[in-house]
């Protein structure tokens, strides 16, 4: 459904944008140069192009479907920008609920005592990305640490 918005509001803003450009184009032929007025000779000639009526309907007609196009795909446009922000921001509380979840059933599979490989393998996450966790989730709980001889870090917590 998103893709049909953005396409829309897409399309809103390039006319809008056109037509008011078509508009400012105008307004800025009219003050450049004095109008010039060619009266047809005979029945086969064609009275000039930018007469001053045309340039005044070229600048009303810009700005009056111009403007309503422009604020329309601007509208649709910032309602995408703050659906997408919700989205991203849904997401990630769902992945933080997740790893908040499987923390704890960690910690009660084994009685407080978590580590970095562990966790990492339950959650699917990277081994810094892991730690990182797990290091905040220990300044939280107030956690111990413990080095064994290889140097790998477990984390004690009171359960």
């Amino acid at each position: 459904m998103k893709t049909p918005e953005k396409l829309a509001a897409g399309w809103l803003l390039t006319l809008g944008f056109m037509f008011l450009t078509m508009s400012v184009s105008a307004v800025v032929e009219k003050t450049a140069k004095p109008p010039v007025i060619v009266y047809p000779q005979d029945e086969y000639d064609f009275p000039a192009p930018n007469t001053p009526e045309k340039i005044n309907d070229t600048i009303v007609c810009g700005i009056i479907y111009g403007i309503p196009s422009t604020l329309l795909g601007g509208w649709l446009a910032l309602g995408l920008y703050r659906q997408s922000r919700q989205d991203k921001k849904a997401l990630k509380e769902q992945a933080s609920d997740r790893l908040q979840s499987q923390f704890y059933q960690m910690l009660q599979q084994n009685h407080g005592r978590v580590t970095v490989l562990g966790f990492a393998m339950q959650s699917q996450l990277p081994a810094a990305t892991a730690r990182q966790y797990l290091d905040e989730k220990a300044k939280e709980f107030n956690a111990n640490f413990k080095v064994n001889e290889e140097g790998a870090v477990s984390y004690h917590f009171d359960v």
